[in-house]
């Protein structure tokens, strides 16, 4: 099955993120173009995919997370996270989780 999707962990209390909005992009033109969205569950996932018909390309997810922080009362440094990704075969399904925390994160590509 392909398509993209995604889920968040807050590494600093160590349990998913929930209530993070998710927007994937796509690079056309030199542009960005918004084709997908969600929000993370209280398992930090979300429930749908992300996209399900790919194309091969340049595709980011924007993770904005500043409000996840702020209602917490937690400062951050990132108000969004965005990362980058390539998609050579729009066959493959694409898993990109964030590990996130107030003043860091990271990713990589799952399954």
């Amino acid at each position: 099955m392909s398509g993209i999707t995604s889920h968040v962990l807050d590494t600093s209390r160590g349990v998913p993120a929930a209530n993070i909005e998710v927007q994937l992009e796509l690079k056309k033109d030199n542009e960005w173009k918004r084709i997908g969205e969600g929000t993370t569950n209280k398992d930090g996932r979300l429930p749908e995919p992300l996209a399900t018909e790919l194309v091969a390309g340049h595709y980011r997810i924007v993770f904005l997370v500043a409000d996840y922080f702020s209602d917490m009362k937690k400062p951050s440094f990132f108000p969004r996270v965005r990362i980058e990704f390539l998609v050579d075969d729009p066959m493959e399904h694409y898993h990109v989780p964030l590990l996130l925390s107030p003043f860091g994160y990271s990713t990589y590509r799952g399954s």
